[in-house]
């Protein structure tokens, strides 16, 4: 993660191995292992996914690897994989970007810092023409997903909590960037698009432990999925409206999904959150359709305010 951020991570990287608490759900009933909407009509079979994991900055827990083992994350894509029979391949080799890419349906980043720098993780780099080949295969119609941490790779030149006029090319694709962070913390998530596959059996809001990333550089065309409900926070990185959370958008012809959930182990275990990133799956890969209006102004009205860091 960026160095710019204002929690000790020592200590909560501490802390989240003692909380044993998991996500706090609130006004949802408990989901099954598969979301009730699953069904053959819109089948994610012969779809092909490609998570891409590499840490060029801060390598959170949940991506690392023990060895040749898969992280805790990889083990959570296969096991979705299976469940919804779509093909999964794990890596944190930027090179695969120098390969074909047309075999990809999708492409899935957990990923941190500058990924033309091999840096903290030690996996190859992607070479700057990978990524002019993932931007451009994206605004050829790729679908492009990302969580957490994806919003924390290639930063927009300029100061880190002033919105940019022209941020890096990566980052406007996104829609969003990652400012700084505070402490972990319960906070509201509010949804603003329940009808967006994979939140059938969401209501209107509900609570989770998480570290919740401070964004802005917000596309204005984008779709939020999920708020970032900041009353009752604490920590200055929230001493800001409620901002996006969640949201998705066109990248020319391609569909690009993004949320702040995923730092934690017990994030990735929970069912809102496997089950919205199945369902960003099957829309990113067009076997399902969304609402795209977009609602910055109306759902997020003072997203552009920026803490006072």
């Amino acid at each position: 993660m960026s160095t710019s951020f204002s929690w000790s991570r020592r200590n909560w990287i501490k802390q989240t191995s003692l909380i044993a608490a998991g996500a706090t759900v609130a006004a949802i009933q408990s989901t099954p292992a598969l979301a009730s909407w699953f069904s053959s009509e819109g089948s994610l079979k012969g779809k092909r996914l490609l998570f891409f994991t590499k840490s060029s900055g801060f390598q959170h827990s949940v991506i690392a690897r023990e060895g040749n083992s898969p992280s805790y994350a990889d083990r959570i894509m296969t096991g979705l994989a299976k469940d919804y029979e779509f093909e999964v391949e794990n890596t944190k080799d930027g090179s695969v970007f120098d390969g074909d890419l047309d075999k990809y349906d999708a492409i899935f980043f957990m990923t941190t810092g500058d990924l033309t720098q091999v840096g903290t993780d030690g996996h190859p780099a992607m070479s700057p023409k990978g990524k002019e080949r993932l931007l451009e295969a994206i605004s050829k119609g790729k679908g492009f997903m990302g969580c957490h941490c994806a919003s924390d790779t290639f930063h927009s030149a300029g100061p880190a909590n002033v919105n940019q006029d022209k941020p890096d090319p990566y980052i406007a694709m996104l829609g969003g960037e990652f400012i700084r962070h505070g402490r972990q913390q319960e906070a509201r998530m509010l949804v603003s698009s329940p009808k967006f596959p994979g939140l059938e059996d969401v209501k209107q809001e509900f609570k989770l432990n998480e570290e919740w990333y401070s964004l802005k550089n917000f596309a204005p065309d984008m779709h939020v999925i999920l708020v970032t409900e900041t009353e009752g926070m604490v920590d200055a990185d929230y001493d800001r409206p409620k901002y996006p959370g969640t949201w998705a958008r066109k990248h020319g012809e391609g569909r690009v999904f993004y949320t702040s959930m995923g730092h934690r182990e017990d994030v990735w275990s929970n069912d809102i959150f496997k089950n919205l990133i199945v369902g960003a799956l099957r829309w990113c890969t067009k076997v399902a359709d969304a609402d795209l209006t977009p609602n910055l102004k109306e759902v997020t009205p003072g997203a552009a305010t920026m803490p006072k860091l």
